[in-house]
């Protein structure tokens, strides 16, 4: 049985890769879980959802690197 991983995105990142991270775990476009988190972060006053990405970018390890060689 293969696990799939969450990785922050090394890609396509705008800040840290946590939202296009998640967004690949779930087979979901970056751009979506983007949109979700500014909504959620406005109707929740920002700082939650600040404090989320925060610690998700700092637990949650970048993908590893694939070597062209």
């Amino acid at each position: 049985m293969n696990m799939k991983r969450l990785y922050r995105s090394l890609t396509d990142r705008k800040l840290g890769g946590v939202c296009a991270g998640v967004g690949e775990y779930l087979d979901v476009d970056p751009t979506v879980v983007r949109l979700l988190v500014v909504i959620v972060a406005i109707a929740t006053a920002l700082v939650p959802v600040f404090l989320g990405y925060v610690i998700a970018w700092i637990i949650i390890p970048e993908a590893p690197r694939v070597s062209s060689t």
